[in-house]
């Protein structure tokens, strides 16, 4: 199976170019460094020891921030490289780190031998880890050849993509047997990697869990801040196609109690802020896009945010989050979003039946009593209602035991990755 692997990419090579001149017109690629995905490197390696950490988009991302701040301040390592593929996440990336001399950003190169011979050529890590259920195996087989040790950290494999696994279970085999230490995020995904083939395996929970440092670039405008600081604010967040409508009406309702609800409405994709807000707007109500903040006034209904990576600037001023791709229908075979940012930043979180990639950490904060189960626009606005009406400043209990919980994944996982320092 690998061999046939190996032999398509090589035949779809020369196509490569093309493609990412394609997506870069689409606005898919970063204009100016798309090219990183060819290998085409502009930075010098510097010597010393260099820590690789690979993560495919925003979620992956945040998740391992954390972690990266840890091993920055270790002084054996002297340079973190950190890959990623999605535009959203490069862009937040190198926000975060811009500043640091000892992070580097690059856009992990496409999973064709030419290519990631050349970039492990250039960057000679000393640890490779991939984060969550990134695994390209012309990469992976590439690393092993080379002697790198190779971890994969917060490690998640849903049902839907075990079953995808399984019809190829022997190539599973040969990838996942390379992975010198898999750290799992959850019990279920421990059990798949192991009947996949993966050796040395432990579960100490999701990273996600751990907690960011939110005064670094998470600040919203003074001004902004003054005008809604008696207003009645929630968010509608990772939402999809029809969840908006719900969080608008929602609004509605809960404004025949609450005049002064602001409602904040944070979509999954950005791309598709136009059509929001030709849809809301038929609602007669009105809105704001995030990044005209300024024209936010007393009559503002909903603040529509048109931008990546500012969900935790808006989760900081809000009690109360519902969580989208939990109630759209069509998406229930692969539903739910990871409620640990707006629950780890102290909000209570409203989600719909469907949330089958994350079970088990809606199954922890509804022990904690962090999360509610919703089904309807009418049950989302009952819900919000009464606690809007009991109002009990119930955030900083929720950040406590969720920091408490994260910060023993976190020195766990640190603890694993000193092993191979």
């Amino acid at each position: 199976m690998y061999f046939w692997y190996k032999l398509i990419t090589y035949l779809l090579y020369p196509f490569a170019p093309v493609y990412l001149y394609f997506r870069k017109l689409r606005k898919k690629e970063d204009s100016k460094r798309y090219k990183e995905k060819l290998s085409k490197i502009n930075i010098f390696r510097d010597e010393g020891f260099l820590i690789w950490f690979h993560v495919a988009s925003v979620g992956e991302a945040m998740s391992i921030l954390p972690l990266i701040e840890s091993c920055i301040q270790e002084k054996k390592i002297d340079k973190t490289l950190i890959t990623s593929i999605t535009l959203s996440s490069g862009k937040i990336l190198e926000k975060r780190f811009s500043q640091n001399p000892k992070v580097i950003h690059q856009f992990l190169p496409l999973d064709v031998p030419i290519l990631t011979n050349k970039f492990l050529d250039h960057w000679k890590p000393n640890l490779s880890i991939f984060i969550d259920s990134e695994v390209w195996p012309n990469l992976i087989f590439d690393i092993s050849k080379r002697k790198i040790p190779l971890l994969l950290i917060n490690g998640r494999i849903t049902k839907k993509s075990f079953l995808r696994w399984k019809l190829v279970v022997n190539f599973a085999k040969k990838i996942f047997e390379k992975f010198d230490l898999c750290l799992t995020s959850n019990e279920e995904s421990e059990g798949f990697l192991k009947i996949l083939g993966a050796k040395n395996i432990k579960n100490y929970g999701n990273l996600k869990f751990s907690k960011i440092n939110t005064d670094l670039n998470n600040k919203l405008d003074s001004d902004f801040l003054n005008k809604i600081e008696n207003r009645k604010i929630w968010c509608g967040a990772s939402t999809h196609p029809t969840e908006e409508i719900l969080c608008a009406k929602s609004h509605l309702k809960i404004k025949k109690k609450y005049n002064n609800i602001l409602t904040i409405i944070i979509p999954r994709h950005i791309d598709r802020v136009k059509t929001i807000y030709e849809e809301l707007s038929k609602l007669n109500i009105k809105i704001v896009l995030s990044s005209n903040l300024s024209q936010v006034d007393t009559k503002t209904d909903v603040l529509l945010v048109d931008s990546y990576g500012e969900s935790l600037k808006f989760y900081n001023i809000s009690k109360y989050v519902f969580l989208g791709k939990s109630l759209a229908t069509s998406l229930r075979k692969d539903s739910g979003q990871n409620p640990i940012e707006p629950a780890r930043l102290g909000c209570k979180i409203f989600h719909g039946p469907y949330v089958s990639n994350f079970v088990e950490i809606y199954k922890y904060l509804n022990k904690l009593g962090v999360t509610k189960e919703i089904n309807s626009s009418d049950e989302l606005s009952l819900s919000l209602v009464e606690e809007f009406r009991d109002d009990k400043p119930k955030k900083l209990e929720i950040s406590a035991k969720i920091e408490n919980y994260g910060q023993n994944i976190l020195n766990n996982v640190t603890m694993e990755i000193k092993k191979y320092i």
